[in-house]
C-alpha cells in the first residue's frame, strides 16, 4: 500500500469524521427537544458515521486519529516512516471536515472556539475514553475487519455519553473542533490539555496491551 493511498485515505475518513461530528451537533442544536436529544442524535450520527468510515476505507487506511497511529507505530504495525504523513493528513482532513459542515449550514468556514472543557475531570475523562478506545481496537485486531469498525463506533457511541468531555479521544478532532463555535466546540486554552490527556490514555493502553500480549512461561497465569 502506497503512502499516497493512504495518505488520501486518512484525509477522507477523518474529514468525514470531522464532518459527522459537527454536522449533527449543528443539526441537533437547532432542534427544540433538549439537550438529551441532542446528544442522543449526535452519539448515534458520530458513531454510525465511524463504522461507515472504517468499513469503507479499512481496505487501504483508516486511523482517522493521530494516537491511533501512534499507537499502531508502536505495536508494530505502522512504518514509521508512515507516521508523520498519516498524522499531517489526519490534522488536514479534520480541518476540511469543519469548513465543509459550516459551509453547509451556512455558517462562516472558519469560526473560534468559545465552549470551556477545563478542569480535572475533563482531562480524565479525555484519558479514559482514549484508553478504552485503544483498547478496543487492539483487542479486536485479529478478528474480522468489520468487527473493529462496528465495535469502534459503538464504544464511541457510548463513550460520548459516559464521559463529561464528549469522548473526543482524538487529538486531530480536538485540533478541529477549537476552529468551530457551535455546540460541540472546545475553546482553544483547553486543546492542549486535552491533547495531553489523550496521549497519556493511548500510552496506558499500548503498554498495557504489550503487556497482556507477552509470552508466558507454560503453565504460568
Amino acid at each position: 500500500m502506497t503512502i499516497s493511498r493512504r495518505f488520501t485515505c486518512e484525509l477522507v475518513g477523518t474529514a468525514g469524521l470531522l464532518l459527522s461530528i459537527v454536522g449533527s451537533g449543528m443539526a441537533a442544536s437547532r432542534m427544540e427537544d433538549g439537550d438529551a436529544v441532542t446528544l442522543l442524535i449526535h452519539s448515534l450520527v458520530v458513531g454510525l458515521s465511524l463504522v461507515a468510515l472504517i468499513l469503507a476505507l479499512g481496505s487501504w487506511s483508516s486511523h482517522f486519529n493521530p494516537v491511533v497511529t501512534l499507537a499502531l507505530w508502536a505495536w508494530g504495525a505502522v512504518p514509521g516512516r508512515d507516521v508523520a504523513p498519516l498524522i499531517l493528513a489526519q490534522l488536514l482532513g479534520a480541518v476540511i471536515g469543519v469548513m465543509s459542515a459550516h459551509l453547509m449550514f451556512e455558517e462562516p468556514a472558519l469560526t473560534i472556539g468559545d465552549k470551556g472543557r477545563g478542569g480535572a475531570a475533563f482531562f480524565l475523562s479525555e484519558l479514559v475514553a482514549t484508553f478504552g478506545l485503544l483498547m478496543v481496537i487492539r483487542g479486536c485486531e485479529r478478528r474480522p475487519p468489520e468487527v473493529v469498525a462496528y465495535a469502534v463506533g459503538v464504544y464511541i457511541t457510548a463513550a460520548i455519553w459516559f464521559t463529561p468531555s464528549d469522548a473526543f479521544a482524538n487529538p486531530a478532532v480536538t485540533v478541529a473542533r477549537a476552529f468551530t463555535d457551535t455546540w460541540c466546540s472546545i475553546a482553544p486554552a483547553d486543546v492542549g490539555a486535552f491533547v495531553v490527556a489523550q496521549c497519556l490514555g493511548a500510552g496506558a493502553a499500548v503498554f498495557l496491551m504489550k503487556w497482556l500480549e507477552r509470552p508466558t512461561k507454560e503453565g504460568a497465569p
